[in-house]
């Protein structure tokens, strides 16, 4: 029923717009502004007063070993292009599995597998057919364990001391899990580490969206959490705890929750206040080195070009001062924030509030990784709005116009195989919401994109004929979208999430999960309770302002015909924005789906077609740039390369389910011929950034040693580590720091890195 709304379109579309039918086109992300977050800056009374101070403490705090109870930073699981390039005891058996094989450890196709086992190319990909382009063919291996982070040891959390050594003092025992042979190794994730280079452009992080968009000052929940706020000094003698309401700050709020997990950085029962009495008094990186030309803590950095040393010249409460308003931090008094489980003095204002300070200080070094000088983004574009490839230079001229052959066939099957449908917007995902919003907005003078043909703002930004709307987005910013399944049946869904038939769909419920409050992650299923008029369903804000005239497919019609999957007059309609008193019906391509249900109409089709949502299995579309980076691929880290998943689109995914994104029909000749995959591949590897690849600024960083695996393998382990006797002795990578200028090195693609092989 795709056809229907075109149809309906007055009469059908003008031959004139065939640019539309194929949906928008893959745009650069030079110059684009980041999404604004009102009163963290700016305003009468922000909260961060020194931006730059605020930068220094974020990345500090990203890439410091001390941040976790046993030397767990942020950094740790993004510190290749972002994202998470280690090989040994990276697996995890699927722990959010419905099935019962994710309790427990299965061998990979050679065999091997389970903790401390190192990854290799012949482990891939986790699910295997017969003939890798025919998805009808035999289905040779299949595994629902997941290639994930390597984490903490956990335990259950006794104590941090302010001073000294950088692990907690906890309680720690061998997981009946994750152990070889009874010696305790470091836990893993059940999910694949996502690249943290531009995620500022994301409306929600993690896999599964449960970050949320609105920072509330002190959990990843937004409004959902009924205890979050922050203490804030409202006279000489009087504090009062007050929530945040910071939009587009989903980094701030999923900054706040691998420092309190057991798998990720934690030991068990560490609160945020216990982290912040841990790191204030301390020497930022007091163990890792700091380039002296680093380029937002060179300044701050003990070392010179000829002598690294550790550590910066000040401490986390220093920088807490300089960067943040004093009515956050300067309350003399203590009692009112609560102390310890074990016993000892009560915490103070800043202790209280250290995890307001660490995620928007997060944050804001967070949103300073933005790549958008890949070659990609660098080249003029011609009417179509397709890049010339100008820009690119090979050894000899011959090789110079086969490449840019090469790269103009990607772009025309990456557009006709539906690929921008998902990978829309200058960050290649509808998940950036705002950003995509506001570049479909018209604004005078403005535009971004190469500086020899730039792109102007307005509904034209992403292809001519306002293209966008075939991937059902425009200027207004929906978060909410009506789209059909693989039967081509219409359902709600969620902007920025698919189902591409990755993996199982009962290995993961993705964004069909819940939060620590029993509420689902899915605006879909929020927008329905909307629909019911039940407004005790609706946890986030802007489910109210969603605009059913921009779905993909219609969620209803104001015109008589037969059709079981839409809301018809004889249902019961109303006009859409009617109960709130401001119709939403400006600028829509058909007026006359500028409808909803009433809420008995929407009662009486519950759980019918006309309400049907496709959550499950649903995992946010993840940006493509840097991707020959990133790697392995998918949220279960299933595909170790490009070439596996340009197969794996081709051969129309692995796994089909009632939630399985329609896209995923139109994938057909990305692998027939032979040299559409390679063409396909040179275009994804032309969104790579050369400064991601080779760690100059804004991507240099500390020193880092990162925990990969344990001495032995996955038979035998050393055991004797210094955090108890029964868990395996740690084996390292060790990452240099970076000064601004970069290394001479590039980085390498996963399993390509010749650091993380050497073992």
């Amino acid at each position: 029923m795709r056809w229907l709304s075109g149809w309906l379109l007055a009469g059908g579309l003008l031959a004139g717009q065939a640019a539309w039918a194929i949906g928008p086109v893959p745009v650069s992300l030079y110059r684009v502004p980041l999404p604004p977050v009102p009163g963290l800056l700016d305003g009468a009374d922000p909260i961060v007063v020194d931006r730059n101070a605020a930068i220094v403490l974020g990345k500090a705090l990203f890439w410091d070993r001390n941040v976790g109870s046993d030397g767990q930073a942020c950094a740790s699981c993004h510190f290749h292009a972002g994202a998470d390039s280690r090989v040994k005891n990276q697996l995890n058996p699927g722990r959010n599995s419905r099935h019962a094989s994710g309790a427990s450890f299965e061998p990979l196709a050679e065999g091997g597998g389970g903790p401390n086992h190192v990854l290799a190319p012949a482990d891939f990909p986790l699910h295997q057919f017969a003939d890798p382009d025919d998805h009808t063919s035999a289905v040779v291996f299949s595994s629902d364990d997941v290639v994930g982070s390597a984490g903490s040891f956990g335990g259950g959390f006794l104590s941090a001391t302010p001073f000294g050594g950088g692990s907690d003092r906890c309680a720690r025992s061998v997981d009946p899990l994750f152990n070889v042979a009874g010696v305790g190794v470091r836990q893993t994730t059940p999910r694949n580490a996502p690249t943290v280079i531009n995620a500022v452009f994301n409306h929600r992080n993690f896999w599964d969206g449960r970050a949320n968009n609105l920072f509330n000052g002190s959990s990843q929940w937004g409004e959902r959490d009924p205890a979050a706020g922050v203490w804030v000094k409202t006279g000489a003698r009087n504090v009062e705890k007050q929530r945040l309401h910071l939009v587009n700050s989903s980094l701030a709020s999923q900054a706040l929750a691998p420092p309190t997990d057991m798998l990720e950085m934690s030991c068990g029962g560490r609160r945020w206040p216990d982290i912040g009495r841990k790191l204030l008094a301390r020497q930022p990186l007091q163990n890792q080195q700091v380039h002296a030309g680093d380029s937002v803590l060179g300044p701050w950095s003990l070392s010179s070009a000829a002598l690294p040393k550790n550590g910066l010249n000040t401490t986390y409460k220093a920088l807490v001062v300089k960067a943040f308003a004093a009515r956050f931090w300067a309350y003399a008094g203590i009692g009112p924030f609560g102390a310890p489980k074990a016993g000892g003095m009560p915490y103070n204002q800043m202790e209280a509030n250290f995890a307001m300070f660490f995620a928007l200080a997060i944050q804001l070094y967070e949103s300073t990784l933005v790549s958008d000088q890949s070659p990609f983004d660098l080249s003029p574009i011609d009417s179509n709005m397709k890049p010339t490839w100008s820009n690119i230079r090979e050894a000899t001229p011959a090789q110079t116009q086969a490449k840019i052959a090469s790269l103009k066939n990607g772009v025309e099957l990456f557009v006709s195989h539906h690929c921008n449908l998902c990978h829309t917007g200058p960050n290649f995902s509808l998940a950036a919401v705002a950003a995509n919003a506001a570049l479909l907005a018209p604004v005078p003078g403005a535009s971004f994109g190469p500086p020899e043909t730039p792109i102007s703002f307005g509904p034209n930004a992403f292809g001519p004929f306002g293209a966008a709307a075939k991937a059902g987005i425009n200027r207004y910013g929906n978060s909410v979208t009506r789209d059909t399944n693989i039967q081509q049946l219409p359902k709600l869904m969620d902007v920025g999430f698919a189902n591409n038939g990755a993996a199982d769909p009962e290995a993961d419920p993705g964004l069909g999960g819940y939060d620590a409050f029993g509420k689902p992650l899915a605006y879909a299923a929020q927008y329905l309770q909307y629909l019911l008029g039940n407004p005790a369903g609706i946890a986030d804000p802007g489910i109210d302002g969603i605009r059913a005239c921009d779905f993909i497919s219609p969620l209803a019609y104001n015109f008589t015909l037969s059709n079981p999957n839409y809301f018809l007059p004889d249902d019961g309609l109303i006009a859409d924005g009617s109960r709130e008193g401001a119709l939403r019906n400006q600028n829509c391509l058909n007026p006359i789906t500028a409808y909803i249900p009433s809420p008995a109409a929407a009662l009486a089709n519950l759980g019918g077609p006309k309400t049907a949502i496709a959550t499950a299995a649903a995992f946010k579309v993840p940006t493509l740039r840097n991707v020959e980076l990133t790697g392995p691929y998918m949220h279960n880290g299933g595909m170790a390369t490009l070439e596996q998943v340009v197969e794996f689109y081709g051969r129309h995914g692995n796994f089909t389910s009632d939630s399985l994104h329609f896209h995923l029909a139109g994938f057909s000749a990305l692998t027939n011929p032979a040299a559409n995959l390679t063409d396909m591949v040179n275009f994804l590897k032309a969104l790579t950034d050369e400064r991601v690849r080779y760690q100059q600024a804004p991507f240099d960083h500390p020193q880092l040693a990162v925990a990969h695996g344990h001495a032995g393998g996955e038979a035998a382990i050393g055991r004797g580590n210094a955090l108890g006797p029964a868990l395996a002795q740690d084996e390292f990578l060790l990452i240099p720091a970076v000064g601004a200028a970069g290394l001479s090195q590039p980085l390498a693609p996963f399993l390509a890195d010749p650091a993380a092989a050497d073992r």
